[in-house]
């Protein structure tokens, strides 16, 4: 204490000392935060301006505090405006890790960050409001909120919040595909808390089989564990199910060791199918070597509390299988608050939220949608090809040389990402081979027919981007990028031109660049796809692995936490309390 009060001392009688010690302890996190928090505390806020004719703060309403969320939370400078941020949940997880929660590899306060640990690090105010939204009310530019807490408490727990700028951030829920018995049988791998369940159950399975009373089919039966879906999230339960009983279980429950069956089903041909094929069979080879079942091309009819019951596409035929353990992990669905919200808007007949390059939602100025939740509905490029052409013919002539496109290029390429795309497919470097006819011949110039022609094939490279934390932490980022230069690029527009209209747009659309995924395997091996068609699988790629996942971690508590739980299991091994 009187060590920190020397150096308070310092800092108020020589503001520019905490320069000074920022630039001596640069390399220390804890110590660069700490310089910095003093120097704001000391030097306070800026006195508020009482004149009356200065603006009000524009209010801008987050909901949700997942990946998207919370990536946009910190890069807002919230001194801009009056941000409230609502949420059922109190912290962000670091979803990628959960896996490794359901067994004990890491624990789950290790992967959770508290929101206002985040916001009030923040320059400006951002209110956090415990609580989930119930409707947004698109006429009116309010969301109804309750808070879930305990009822308990006194206090209404209803209340609504008007906006000017909206930001659902919500993500999705499971998609049972409507199957009966999901919801009541399966457990889903989507939260914190459905991690910590699954733990439990899974020491719940070999605490009943190792009961006396037990015949050994009733053992056999509570030890299948049953993974629906093989995604990387399913494969990555499966692994992690795997070390857990190889590496822990079978020396706490010896007698049952002999009955314990893991088994993964496939609707598709191979898990994994959203990676590179080699990965695919690289992950179903490992599997086979380990003991695990996969079972491909099979569809799940119904779930009980006894048995599972499937159909393989191939045959037709359908079978029942006992288990112990359900794990739902096939894909995601809009969320019913979502789902009201775009019947509101004229998006009924949708799957999904549709939003424009810009991450606006479609029909609406003042809503911003990104994660799960939403998608981008990429404007195709013939539906604007006459604009295009007419932009591009700038001596009026009719017609359009390549000279007079490369004019335009760069608006086009910016505007319209599958034209770039389009061309690295085809290994197209030089304009002019747009510009022959259907026999070869390269022609000077082209008309509108000829121009929608050589560009007929272009939205084909149109994809929509995967429902990952990778999609929605960019998104996140960008959306308040743009928030934080609002003012200065409606004065000073950055975006590329408007081909259908004048000026330019105002900033610079979406783009989405892919670092890579990763697929643990187990045993200490993982697969790794990352760009320019690398692929790695293997021990190596498993420290890979380790080490981009915890610099990925959104504070250095967690970090820190998340280490010491790796290293703490391979030193003494996952706990297998049942907590």
């Amino acid at each position: 204490m009187r060590f920190a009060s020397f150096f308070t001392r310092g800092f108020q009688r020589h503001p520019s000392c905490s320069k000074i010690l920022l630039l001596c302890t640069l390399s220390g996190g804890g110590l660069l935060s700490y310089s910095e928090s003093q120097s704001e505390s000391i030097t306070g806020p800026p006195a508020s301006n009482t004149n009356s004719d200065v603006p009000a703060k524009k209010k801008v309403v987050v909901l949700g505090t997942g990946w998207g969320g919370t990536s946009f939370l910190k890069d807002l400078n919230a001194s801009l405006y009056d941000v409230q941020v609502v949420s059922p949940c109190n912290y962000f997880a670091f979803t990628p890790l959960l896996p490794s929660v359901t067994c004990g590899t890491v624990e789950a306060r290790s992967i959770v960050e508290p929101v206002r640990n985040m916001v009030k690090k923040r320059k400006g105010d951002i209110k956090f409001w415990e609580a989930e939204c119930l409707k947004i009310d698109h006429a009116n530019k309010t969301v109804l909120c309750r808070s879930n807490i305990g009822n308990n408490l006194v206090g209404s727990g209803e209340f609504s919040l008007e906006y000017d700028y909206l930001v659902v951030a919500i993500g999705a829920q499971v998609n049972t595909f409507n199957t009966p018995g999901v919801k009541e049988h399966c457990h889903f791998l989507k939260e914190v808390e459905d991690a910590q369940k699954i733990r439990r159950a899974v020491i719940d399975c070999f605490e009943k089989a190792v009961l006396p009373s037990l015949s050994d089919e009733e053992r056999r039966t509570n030890l299948h564990f049953v993974v629906v879906g093989g995604g990387p999230t399913g494969v990555e339960f499966a692994a992690e199910l795997h070390d857990h009983f190889q590496e822990d279980l079978v020396n706490l429950y010896p007698s049952v060791k002999d009955f314990v069956k893991i088994t993964v089903i496939q609707s598709g041909d191979h898990i994994l199918n959203t990676f590179d094929e080699r990965i695919s069979l690289f992950a179903e080879e490992k599997f086979g070597r380990d003991g695990i079942k996969v079972q491909t091309g099979c569809r799940v009819l119904s779930v009980d509390d006894k048995n599972i019951t499937m159909k393989a596409k191939s045959t037709g035929e359908i079978c029942s299988v006992p288990h112990g353990l359900v794990i739902w992990s096939t894909g995601i669905a809009t969320r019913p608050v979502v789902r009201d919200f775009m019947e509101q808007i004229g998006q009924g007949k949708r799957h999904v939220l549709a939003t424009n390059e810009w991450l606006r939602v479609k029909g609406c100025e003042s809503v911003y949608a990104i994660g799960d939740c939403s998608s981008i509905d990429q404007q195709k490029i013939m539906d604007d090809i006459s604009a295009i052409f007419e932009a591009a013919d700038k001596d009026k002539s009719g017609t359009l040389t390549v000279a007079e496109l490369k004019d335009v290029l760069d608006d086009i390429i910016v505007r319209y990402p599958q034209f770039e795309l389009y061309l690295k497919s085809k290994h197209i470097l030089d304009l002019s081979t747009l510009w022959k006819d259907s026999e070869g011949n390269y022609r000077e110039e082209i008309d509108i027919e000829g121009f929608k022609m050589a560009l007929s094939h272009m939205d084909s490279q149109m994809k929509s981007l995967p429902a990952t934390a990778q999609v929605a932490s960019q998104q996140g980022e960008y959306l308040a990028r743009c928030f934080n230069r609002m003012h200065q690029c409606e004065e000073h527009p950055e975006g590329p031109r408007r081909f259908k209209g004048s000026g330019r747009h105002t900033f610079l659309p979406f783009r989405y660049k892919h670092f890579g995924q990763f697929a643990p395997l187990g045993g200490e091996q993982a697969a790794a796809e990352l760009p320019g068609d690398w692929v790695a699988m293997g021990h190596s790629t498993q420290w890979l692995w380790y080490s981009v996942y915890a610099s990925k971690q959104v504070s250095w508590r967690t970090r820190m936490l998340v280490i010491s739980d790796w290293t703490r299991r391979f030193i003494f091994g996952r706990d297998s309390s049942r907590i």
